[in-house]
C-alpha cells in the first residue's frame, strides 16, 4: 500500500527538481528518503519562493510519484553531494496552503508549521487528494505505470 508525504523546499529548489525528475529533502540528507517507497505519493511544499529568503509564498508547489529505486547521490559541485530519490512529477498548479488548512488533518491541531519544521512527513492519504484537487494535479499514465503494485 502505498503512503503519501509532505516535503519542504523553497520554491527554485522544488522547480529545479521537478525540471529533471527528482526531489532532495532535508539539506541532502539520506535518512529521511529512505523512509519514501517507490510508489509513495510526495508533494512539496515551499514557505518561500526563494532558499533563506523573506519572499513568503506558503503554497504547495510539487505533486507526484516515486518511481522504482533507492535515494542516490549526485554531485553538485564545491563538495556538496546530496541524496537525491526520482520522482515523477504530475502536471499541476501551485496552491496556496491556507485555504487547505481547515479540512486537512495535520492541521487539526493548528500547529501545522511545527511539522514542516521536520522537512519530510507523512500524511493521510485523504489529505493527498485533497491536495492534488486543489492543485489539479493529474497523474500521468506513464506515472502510474511506474508505480509499484500495492
Amino acid at each position: 500500500m502505498s503512503r503519501a508525504f509532505v516535503a519542504v523546499a523553497s520554491a527554485e529548489h522544488v522547480r529545479r527538481g521537478r525540471a529533471d525528475g527528482f526531489m532532495q529533502v532535508c539539506h541532502g540528507k539520506g535518512g529521511p528518503l529512505r523512509r519514501i517507497d517507490p510508489g509513495d505519493r510526495v508533494v512539496y511544499y515551499s514557505p518561500t519562493e526563494t532558499f533563506g529568503g523573506r519572499d513568503r509564498l506558503q503554497a504547495f508547489t510539487a505533486i507526484g510519484r516515486v518511481v522504482p529505486g533507492a535515494p542516490y547521490r549526485f554531485d553538485m559541485g564545491g563538495g556538496f553531494v546530496p541524496f537525491r530519490r526520482d520522482v515523477a512529477w504530475w502536471p499541476a498548479r501551485e496552491t496556496p496552503i491556507r485555504p487547505l488548512l481547515p479540512v486537512l488533518a495535520f492541521a487539526a491541531d493548528g500547529n501545522w508549521g511545527y511539522r514542516l519544521r521536520f522537512g519530510l512527513f507523512e500524511i493521510t492519504e485523504t489529505d493527498m487528494d485533497v491536495i492534488a484537487a486543489a492543485m489539479a494535479a493529474a497523474e500521468p499514465a506513464i506515472a502510474a505505470a511506474l508505480a509499484v503494485p500495492a
